[in-house]
């Protein structure tokens, strides 16, 4: 049977945002979304290790700590590196992609310019990690 997931989205665009969230409403999902602007802000919800992520989607290009900047730093705390982490971008550059994969970034999609092309990525990455039997501690 699917979980709930909770869901850490890490991204700076407000319309990304809400796109995400109208996603998740119109897929009727019960996963929750916790938002953070930037790395920054999501280190600081990491800190609470009591509420961890289910799994987190990654924006590439933020501001004060890049989107492989803020993988490096999770792929390095020994007790966040397990968080299965999507990078959800606009970025097809063939470096960026590589790049993720060997800091161990559980997967790489990019944002489709259709809504319906979204709608079905989404569901499909969700439908996948909610069924997935790796446990956060």
């Amino acid at each position: 049977m699917p979980k709930k997931l909770r869901i850490l989205l890490i991204e700076d665009n407000l319309i990304e945002i809400m796109k995400m969230k109208r996603t998740i409403s119109f897929l009727e999902l019960d996963h929750s979304i916790q938002e953070a602007k930037n790395g920054v802000e999501a280190l600081k919800i990491l800190e609470d290790k009591s509420n961890l992520p289910d799994i987190i989607l990654l924006d590439l290009n933020m501001p004060k700590i890049s989107g492989i900047e803020f993988l490096t730093l999770l792929r390095n705390d020994e007790y966040l590196k397990h968080i299965p982490t999507i990078i959800l971008t606009t970025s097809d550059n063939q470096k960026d992609l590589f790049e993720c994969y060997r800091l161990g970034a559980s997967g790489y999609i990019l944002k489709p310019l259709k809504y319906e092309d979204y709608v079905n990525k989404i569901k499909i990455v969700l439908a996948y990690w909610s069924v997935n039997e790796l446990k956060v501690l």
